[in-house]
């Protein structure tokens, strides 16, 4: 019977650690793929929803509690919106929901 050895050159664990992490990345890409409207709506009383504000409907921010926020800024067109469906879609701040196109939360960032 032969003996197997484990090769520990430096050179070969980085191609296997390579070939993982891209196994990894190509798996979490295929999982966010899913259609916006397969995801669950994000309500306002979900906890993670609560801790960013977010709102279903940009206009019901309130400015008292959400000063940096602005009447123009909604989730269609922030860089963490993933969508181009005009009513809602996926963000990757709320994964696995879908948030209104119209909605907003204190992550928004403003797409380039």
């Amino acid at each position: 019977m032969k003996k197997s050895t484990i090769d520990l050159k430096r050179r070969n664990i980085l191609k296997k650690s390579l070939v993982g992490l891209t196994a990894v990345a190509a798996g979490s890409i295929i999982a966010t793929s899913a259609s916006a409207d397969e995801l669950p709506e994000l309500t306002e009383d979900d906890p993670m929803a609560i801790g960013l504000g977010y709102k279903k409907d940009t206009a019901t921010v309130d400015a008292a509690t959400q000063p940096k926020h602005t009447a123009d800024q909604r989730c269609d067109g922030c860089a963490l919106y993933t969508s181009k469906s005009a009513t809602a879609g996926a963000c990757a701040i709320f994964p696995g929901k879908q948030v209104s196109a119209s909605g907003w939360c204190s992550a928004y960032a403003k797409k380039s």
